[in-house]
């Protein structure tokens, strides 16, 4: 039986963000927000240098930043091209969105229509993609009309951690120490509708840290905008929100409530599960028991290793990367009496390896690929970022 769900909670004020200190081992909490300001703007000038750079692990390189292009096809779909390991996005007020490149930190800004240039807005420095980290994913501040801060989650030389910054100012750290490691250094944002930010993180390749509540790994931590424990938490003064979690590959927001639905691969070789996370809860990575809550739904046999979700219209949405389609279930219910039904197909092979998956207010999927991650098979106008109207598509790819 699930708990009932921690009731709603009041926006955290401040809308600047302060550092803290990076991690001395893992498994240590030594995150340390600061009321202090370290970044750009009235309260302060000097910006936050992370580590540097070191070599990626992919394919593609860690330093090479080839020629961003549109869509070389006659595909409507496909609004840009020749990327390299897009994976996180963030939908601006315009309609356009800011897509991060995992293994080189840097940011471009796509326009929803085919035929645009894609446009280089900014790198961040220092971000190490070993392991399956880097730049993993973006989040736009609730207030971003007024502030304009991006929220995004990276790995360094040292850690994974979350920072923020604008487009054209300092990076400013706003949670440090979340435990590296020499795989599963994955990682997710999503501001809840309790103005709080969700963190997901990985089990940095050392399952037990996952069920450690000393650590930060393997966990959905819950802070303010500036890094603090929100309230309400279950323990008031750690972040930690939820535990037992393998991979956080994506969070998202259910359409009509407050709820949070998390995606992970259910261990090595294991299908994918959509959990709803309540307080407090372990979803049982790695070793299970009695108090664990299980999953609403599990992926399709075949189709684990979840890259995203996102949901539209009450249905939840998930890449498989094995599989290379996108998945499909409706969501009846609301809070611990979510549930999903059975799964249908979109996409199938059409792209490829898929990754990220964010719903956009205009009723549209914003997709990347990920065929050049060494597991795929690229066309060469890969990586490429994906618009597409479910609806359309539905009627010929779901059955019902």
């Amino acid at each position: 039986m699930r708990r009932a769900r921690t009731p709603a909670l009041v926006l955290a004020a401040g809308l600047l963000l302060a550092g803290c200190g990076s991690s001395a081992r893992a498994g240590d909490p030594t995150w340390l927000p600061k009321p202090s300001f370290s970044g750009e703007g009235p309260m302060g000038t000097a910006p936050v240098q992370l580590p540097p750079q070191g070599p990626a692990d992919g394919p593609s390189g860690g330093s090479a930043h080839p020629r961003p292009g549109t869509a070389g096809s006659a595909d409507p779909a496909v609004v840009a091209t020749n990327l390299i390991a897009p994976v996180g996005i963030a939908l601006l007020p315009d309609g356009t969105a800011l897509v991060g490149e995992r293994t080189t930190g840097r940011i471009v800004r796509v326009q929803p229509q085919p035929g645009h240039p894609v446009q280089p807005v900014r790198t961040i420095s220092g971000v190490d993609p070993a392991g399956d980290g880097g730049l993993l994913d973006l989040a736009l501040s609730p207030h971003y009309d007024q502030d304009g801060l991006i929220f995004a989650y990276l790995t360094t030389r040292t850690d994974n951690r979350v920072v923020t910054f604008t487009l054209h100012g300092p990076v400013t750290p706003v949670l440090t120490g979340i435990p590296k490691g020499a795989t599963d250094n994955t990682g997710s944002l999503l501001f809840g509708s309790d103005g709080n930010l969700y963190v997901g993180t990985g089990d940095a390749g050392h399952p037990a840290l996952a069920a450690d509540p000393r650590s930060l790994a393997g966990k959905v931590l819950r802070v303010t905008d500036i890094g603090r424990p929100a309230a309400g938490n279950p323990s008031p003064s750690s972040p930690v929100f939820t535990s037992g979690h393998h991979v956080v590959d994506g969070l998202c927001l259910a359409a009509t409530s407050d709820t949070v639905i998390e995606v992970e691969a259910a261990g090595a070789g294991g299908s994918g599960n959509v959990n709803v996370l309540q307080a407090g809860d372990s979803y049982g990575w790695p070793a299970g028991g009695a108090s664990a809550q299980g999953p609403i739904a599990t992926m399709p046999a075949g189709q684990g290793a979840p890259g995203g979700c996102a949901v539209l219209n009450n249905t939840l949405y998930l890449t498989s990367r094995n599989a290379r389609l996108l998945l499909a279930t409706a969501l009846t219910g609301a809070g611990s009496a979510l549930s999903a039904a059975s799964f249908g197909s979109l996409l199938v092979g059409k792209y490829g390896r898929l990754r990220t998956v964010v719903a956009a207010p205009d009723g549209a999927l914003w997709l990347t690929t990920a065929n050049r991650d060494g597991s795929g098979t690229p066309v060469p106008t890969d990586d490429r970022v994906i618009r597409i109207f479910p609806a359309g598509a539905a009627s010929a790819n779901f059955p019902g």
